[in-house]
Order: structure tokens, then sequence, then C-alpha cells
């Protein structure tokens, strides 16, 4: 993580307490996650104790300390989404990305998560890709938007297959 980045980052929100989770939210947006370097910058930075920037970088779930993927794929657990198919639905997703909930594609393209609700129930069940909901998600329709999530990468189905 190159720090003149987070310097002007920082230089665009200002050096204002109120603007931490501005900057926070810009540098998860640029770098996929906040660096324990990121932190310590906007500290020293901002004139504030590494401890209380550590402290609102892991209160709100949407931060994250490990690097994470291209691509956030969230699948939600929710009671409607749950019965209408949902584990069958992330139980696919783990086996065509060799990953489980919160963990990373090795070749960093997808980090996988679970949600108990996106607010779209009528939708169940329901995944969420870079912030664009997928509803009536079923097994069969898995793959489908992957490969295609893949192909806008570049990545075809043979390279893929051949890393696992």
């Amino acid at each position: 993580m190159e720090l003149s980045g987070i310097q002007k980052i920082i230089e665009k929100n200002g050096t204002h307490r109120s603007a931490l989770i501005p900057i926070l939210l810009d540098i998860q947006d640029e770098y996929h996650f906040l660096s324990r370097d990121a932190l310590a910058c906007v500290a020293q930075t901002m004139d504030i104790a590494l401890v209380d920037v550590y402290r609102a970088a892991t209160f709100y779930k949407y931060f994250s300390l490990v690097p994470k993927g291209e691509h956030l794929i969230q699948v939600c657990l929710g009671t409607a989404c749950h019965v209408r198919g949902a584990p069958g639905v992330l139980n696919e997703i783990q086996r065509k990305l060799h990953i489980k909930p919160r963990e990373t594609t090795e070749d960093k393209l997808f980090t996988l998560e679970t949600v108990n609700c996106l607010g779209a129930c009528a939708m169940g069940p329901i995944i969420v890709m870079d912030e664009e909901y997928h509803g009536q998600m079923t097994v069969s329709k898995v793959d489908k938007l992957i490969e295609s999530f893949k192909k806008h990468e570049g990545i075809t189905k043979d390279e893929q297959d051949k890393k696992h």
C-alpha cells in the first residue's frame, strides 16, 4: 500500500477528527482493506491516537484489516432467504470458489461474506456482488454469475479450472 495515496485521501477529506470515517471509507474503497501502515499514517497525520483509529476501523463491519478480493460477494442468510434456499446457494459458491465465508480466493478476485439481511426479502434468496443485487438466486445460477465476473476480469473458465 502506497502511503502517498493515503496522504492524498487525507488531504482530500481534511484532518479534522470528523473526517476519520470518510478517510477510512476512501482507503477501504481504494485498497480493499485497511493496513496497519495505513492506520498508522492516518493516526499520525490527523494527530489521533492509533488506538482510536483502530477502534473506528474495527467497530464497523464494512472495514477490513485483511486484504479483500476485487469482488465482494455477500450472501443473505436471513430467515426469508434461508427458507428459500440460501444455504444451498452459499454452499455452491464455496464449492465453486474454494473458499468459506470471510475468506478471499488465492487470486484475490473474490471475497465471500454472509449477512443476516439485505433488506430485499421478497427477492430472496439474494446475493450482492459489488453492490449489485441478484435476486431469486439458485444453485444453478451461481456458476453463470461468477463466470460473468471472471470474464469481466479477463479470466477464462479453463484458466480458472487449471488454478484449482
